[in-house]
């Protein structure tokens, strides 16, 4: 076989982190959102869902169909990519209440399916060895283009918030065009060629591929919502300190850091393989979680410290669940595996966000500063199955 093109791996990624910067930007300019739609105290939840209801609903399809199977995955996430870019231009351009956001908001995540498991499809399409550090490069991709709306919003730049929908609606398409032409499809992609309704429970049979599925299950009950009230609890920890923070900046910084640490972890796994990796970060970000409480008690400096401990743990074990789950799954059903475990892991963590938004907004739980003890019952639960997975 001949060997890759050096610049292979760097456009995948330019690509899906291109076509994820759709997923956060309602919740970078929800300020503006609040004021102009009249929304209520719950946009939060309610906005980050939208879209993750979206996916839901987009995994759902892709996977029932086996479309990343069946068709070209390249072609998939180009047409994903224009029509994501589309639906989140649309908001500036025609949204006049909440519903008319939330169903744009809807349609992108929808699009969204197209991208980010086809993305991860067509790595592992092109690496059979080293999967672990390109779903790694792959997965910093994805949690940079989540931060990067933060940063469009961030004050010294002080784009206006029409502005920043048409910049990442541009950036999408850009990132379509790329995979387009530089990538194609790869040499180790099995075609399906016809529909089987027996593709899910094929996947489902492995018992590997289960408990792998089940440790990201776990974490994302923790991410979005982490990623979704990352602001919030900036806000709530400079209000009871009575500290001017920078909030948006500080949002991108320290959830762009899973990048960094999405990218080490595909590295080290490469040493220590991708069961021990995940299992450490999970524990890590598990272990922020039960003491999140306490971190509001702390100087400035310690509490954002912790926070980009978090932040790295946080996003780490992504890549290497979804190498294991790759890697467990049937060779035909490659693609449809790793949307079917995208789709029930964004579902959980639609429910993960309305739970804490209430919880949140309750007043309890010491006006809010102990509510993240809550995102620690999806780690414990993902450490405890995931557990057999590393004694093999």
């Amino acid at each position: 076989m001949s060997k890759k093109p050096s610049y292979l791996l760097p456009v995948i990624v330019l690509s899906q982190f291109a076509g994820t910067s759709l997923w956060f930007v309602g919740n970078a300019v929800l300020p503006e959102l609040k004021e102009y739609l009249q929304l209520d105290q719950y946009a939060v939840s309610q906005v980050t869902s939208a879209v993750m209801l979206g996916f839901i609903a987009g995994t759902l399809v892709f996977a029932l169909f086996a479309l990343a199977d069946r068709f070209s995955p390249v072609r998939l996430f180009f047409i994903s990519s224009l029509l994501g870019a589309l639906f989140n231009a649309a908001v500036a351009w025609w949204a006049n209440d909440a519903n008319t956001l939330f169903i744009f908001r809807f349609l992108t995540g929808f699009c969204l399916a197209g991208i980010y498991p086809v993305g991860m499809k067509i790595a592992a399409d092109w690496y059979d060895k080293g999967l672990g550090k390109a779903m790694g490069y792959l997965l910093g991709a994805l949690i940079l283009g989540t931060a990067f709306p933060h940063l469009l919003k961030n004050r010294d730049f002080g784009l206006p918030w029409r502005s920043i929908l048409y910049c990442t609606s541009g950036f999408a398409v850009a990132g379509g065009l790329l995979m387009v032409f530089f990538v194609g499809d790869g040499p180790y992609r099995k075609r399906s060629g016809v529909f089987q309704w027996n593709a899910i429970p094929t996947i489902f049979r492995s018992k590997q591929w289960r408990q792998a599925a089940f440790g990201y299950f776990g974490h994302m009950w923790e991410l979005y919502t982490f990623w979704g009230f990352l602001p919030l609890m900036l806000e709530l920890y400079a209000r009871n300190h009575t500290l001017s923070l920078n909030i948006t900046l500080l949002s991108f910084l320290i959830i762009g850091s899973g990048c960094l640490s999405s990218i080490a972890g595909g590295y080290l796994s490469q040493r220590y393989g991708s069961a021990s990796i995940a299992f450490t970060a999970l524990f890590i970000s598990g272990c922020c979680c039960f003491l999140s409480g306490l971190f509001f008690l702390l100087p400035v400096t310690a509490f954002l410290l912790l926070l980009f401990i978090w932040g790295m743990t946080v996003a780490s074990d992504s890549p290497q669940f979804s190498t294991l789950v790759a890697q467990y799954a049937p060779e035909n059903f490659k693609g449809t595996a790793l949307t079917i475990y995208n789709s029930i892991g964004f579902l959980i963590a639609v429910i993960s966000l309305q739970v804490m938004d209430r919880v949140f907004h309750s007043g309890g739980f010491a006006g809010g500063t102990n509510s993240f003890l809550l995102l620690g019952i999806g780690p414990l639960i993902g450490l405890l199955i995931f557990y057999k997975q590393l004694k093999k």
